[in-house]
């Protein structure tokens, strides 16, 4: 579609997954409280960072 416009699809690609992750993490904040998502989100920030990427096993 954004070929057709003369858009960009890379940016149509994040616009959608950035709503994608907003809505989740509403989700989340519906179901578990702000304190709890905002933990979950920084300690999966620090994981991602922290561990390999390719299982060695």
């Amino acid at each position: 579609m954004g070929a057709l416009v003369g858009g960009n699809l890379w940016v149509e690609g994040l616009f959608a997954r950035a709503m994608y992750l907003s809505l989740y993490k509403m989700h989340q904040v519906a179901l578990h409280g702000g304190w709890k998502t905002a933990l979950g989100s920084a300690s999966r920030l620090l994981t991602r960072r922290t561990e390999p990427h390719v299982k060695l096993h």
